[in-house]
């Protein structure tokens, strides 16, 4: 009695366990990833380690020109199209689902939630008009993209993966469809692969898909970063549109990772491209010798000088008693503007403290052993720091080139 109470206690688990496999497996209309381990003549066998097997129909791997895109090894990502009842086996589809022909196949379409393929071929009030195997649909325009696309014509002519998302069915169906809701299913698929990787310090590719005053937001894969506008280059940037363009592949490292409690944005990621850029300071007194000539760009003046940007993250200094030229100048803008392009002489290049000094007279002297070792003055409430009035001290050691005549 015990071995047959035993014997039921056993065969009950064994069906728990059996049903629990049963709903752990992906259904009709799921995205699933796995890897190509055989292709045949007219199918591909796929592992999504999963306790079942998953076979492609072979025409959805080529390409336009009817040969293969993808080889044994290679990985894929692809919907569950439907489920073979004897053998439980995963029938994939395309990334775009098969195409559909007919009401009842699009109905089918619409009860699962299996994408289609359509043609967006006009623009009409409040969205597009999509042609799906001759029968024509309606997608708003909140429902097109995952960002609000301003001028729609430029989507006519292109095809897309829709999902039917009403269905009115007769002779001449009634039919709207979403783009956006298959585009935020693929954004949370990447997003689960690409938080595993996300830690600061990290260093990822991403997409420009915005840009604001204050920076660049980068599309990490699902998850998106912003990049403020000091952290964009080595150099100065007054807009992002100065290095980047929408749509550009770049590369990021991930300054900080702040969670905000918001289920819709879980968490602020601040990028930088600049992190990643080579510091121009590295090797700065081997590019720019004593006395040679250097051209740049005056970014900005003050009451004891003005900054020359050499190259992006390079900036000199041209103290107010070298703009001269031998005479004696009040204030930098009597010479200088910011913008202008200016012609200069490199005086020293100190690569520790980062600063370049330089001279508007061509026939400048760098300043003397002695000047160089001698301990630098404080800075004074003029604002003239030690670095200028080093230069200062020097200025007033060379002999006039009046003398010298």
């Amino acid at each position: 009695m015990t071995d047959d109470n035993d014997f039921e206690a056993l065969l009950r688990e064994l069906e728990k366990t059996e049903q629990a496999v049963a709903a752990a497996l992906p259904k009709a209309g799921d995205q699933v990833h796995g890897t190509i381990i055989a292709i045949g003549e007219e199918q591909a066998f796929v592992d999504i380690g999963a306790k079942a097997e998953a076979s492609i129909d072979i025409d959805n791997l080529r390409g336009d020109d009817g040969n293969l895109t993808l080889a044994v090894g290679d990985k894929l990502t692809a919907m569950v199209t439907s489920v073979d009842v004897e053998t439980g086996a995963l029938i994939l589809g395309a990334r775009h689902g098969k195409q559909p022909h007919g009401t009842e196949e699009l109905e089918a379409a619409y009860q699962q939630g299996l994408p289609v393929e359509g043609q967006i071929t006009g623009t009409i009030k409040g969205g597009v008009e999509v042609q799906i195997s001759g029968h024509r649909a309606f997608c708003p325009a909140s429902q097109i993209d995952l960002r609000f696309i301003e001028d729609l014509s430029t989507l006519v002519g292109e095809r897309y993966a829709f999902r039917i998302t009403r269905f009115e069915g007769g002779r001449r169906p009634n039919l709207v469809v979403s783009r956006r809701a298959l585009l935020q299913e693929e954004q949370e698929a990447r997003a689960v692969q690409t938080r595993e990787q996300l830690v600061e310090g990290a260093v990822m590719n991403g997409t420009v898909t915005g840009m604001k005053d204050f920076g660049a937001f980068i599309d990490l894969g699902g998850v998106e970063g912003m990049v403020h506008i000091s952290e964009l280059a080595l150099g100065r940037v007054a807009h992002p549109e100065e290095v980047l363009q929408l749509g550009q592949q770049v590369e990021v490292a991930v300054l900080r990772i702040e969670q905000t409690g918001n289920p819709k944005r879980p968490e602020k990621i601040a990028l930088s491209i600049r992190a990643l850029a080579k510091s121009p300071w590295s090797d700065a007194a081997d590019r720019y010798r004593t006395g040679s000539r250097v051209e740049g760009k005056v970014t900005r003046t003050q009451p004891f000088g003005a900054f020359v940007e050499i190259e992006p993250g390079l900036e000199g200094l041209i103290h107010i008693s070298e703009l001269g030229a031998g005479r004696r100048v009040n204030h930098p803008e009597e010479v200088l503007s910011s913008g202008q392009q200016v012609t200069a002489t490199v005086l020293q290049v100190d690569t520790e403290r980062r600063r370049i000094g330089l001279s508007l007279d061509p026939d400048a002297a760098p300043p003397t052993a002695d000047a160089m070792q001698s301990p630098p003055p404080a800075e004074d409430a003029s604002g003239h720091g030690t670095f200028g009035d080093l230069l200062k001290a020097q200025i007033e050691r060379r002999p006039d080139k009046s003398d010298r005549s």
